[in-house]
């Protein structure tokens, strides 16, 4: 559990730093997928906070996290 905490975390840190993703919409997104984090990535893309290129992005980052 901590392993996935620290690993959100850092997705967090790069959808901010990285995809330049507010806060309020990493926030609206954490939200819809609280029962299942993994999900994160698609929720954002459904709200159309990510492009598919960014989604793409993230799936990669998480390859490697």
């Amino acid at each position: 559990m901590l392993m996935q905490s620290t690993t959100q975390t850092r997705l967090i840190n790069f959808l901010q730093e990285e995809l330049v993703i507010p806060a309020a919409g990493i926030a609206l997104a954490q939200r819809q997928s609280e029962q299942d984090p993994t999900i994160l990535p698609m929720i954002l893309w459904q709200y159309g906070l990510v492009s598919l290129s960014q989604l793409e992005r993230v799936f990669d980052w998480l390859e490697t996290a």
